[in-house]
């Protein structure tokens, strides 16, 4: 029985990884949010929904790369 609770604690996948740290920096960064209501002048407008998840989909493979261990200079 002891071998079927350790079983999920087995290596976790760069998927797994890049996703988490995704999250992370998603939320800290602000990444993927529409932009908050302020007074006073706003010169940029909101960016659409596509836009947000362009914006994730790129920081999930540049996530997944730094998992990987790709070098920054081969991200484009």
């Amino acid at each position: 029985m002891d071998g079927w609770n350790n079983a999920s604690l087995g290596a976790r996948r760069n998927e797994d990884i890049a996703l988490d740290l995704l999250k992370f920096v998603a939320g800290t960064a602000g990444v993927g949010r529409p932009a908050a209501p302020s007074t006073g002048f706003s010169g940029a407008t909101a960016p659409k929904p596509e836009e947000h998840v362009t914006q994730l989909l790129d920081l999930y493979g540049r996530c997944l790369r730094a998992v990987q261990g790709g070098s920054p200079e081969n991200a484009r």
